[in-house]
């Protein structure tokens, strides 16, 4: 998401406050994130509807001002939070014999 405010074909889409707002909370998230490597998964997710919550509006907001598609993040959260997707089993382990 910081990326993409900071891409030379959006910064003259969305305004200089919406830029800033959006990469000031997601610096505030990877702070949170780097500082709590052992948090729940709930707590991610929390973190991760923070970040929706500032970053969609606006996301939207610029593409229904260029006529494109509507809302979400573009390409999602790269990478994830840690631990969220599927299921939280981890990884399938077979046995060999």
């Amino acid at each position: 998401m910081k990326q993409t405010v900071e891409d030379e074909k959006v910064k003259d889409k969305i305004s200089e406050s919406d830029r800033k707002l959006i990469s000031d909370k997601c610096s505030e998230v990877i702070s949170w994130v780097d500082g709590n490597q052992t948090a729940e998964k709930d707590e991610y997710e929390h973190k991760q509807k923070e970040l929706e919550k500032v970053c969609n509006p606006i996301i939207t907001k610029m593409y229904q001002g260029s006529g494109g598609g509507g809302g979400g993040m573009p390409g999602g959260m790269p990478g994830g939070f840690p631990g969220s997707g599927g299921g939280a089993r981890g990884p399938t382990i077979e046995e060999v014999d």
